[in-house]
């Protein structure tokens, strides 16, 4: 059985985002004056092989600590798909 989770990360709070304030610049220029503030992250959907759900999910949030999301800058959300 496989399981299917989709990971969120998204910069902690504080912290200089330079894509989205280049984004919310840019956009302001192209007359979208109501933009007062963007943000960028990331989407990662990750299907797992294991027949214990609370496993696989415990598996993503390890792969998120380890690899796919930076702790000191990020923080990230785990949800099951399927």
């Amino acid at each position: 059985m496989s399981s299917t989770f989709r990971v969120t990360i998204t910069r902690k709070e504080g912290l200089s985002d330079p894509e989205g304030s280049t984004s919310r610049k840019a956009l302001v220029d192209l007359g979208f004056d109501e933009v007062s503030d963007v943000s960028f992250g990331r989407i990662i959907t990750i299907t797992v092989d294991e027949d214990d759900h609370d496993r696989a999910a415990a598996r993503v949030d390890e792969m998120c600590t380890k690899l796919l999301a930076n702790p000191v800058m990020e923080r990230y959300r785990v949800e099951t798909v399927s």
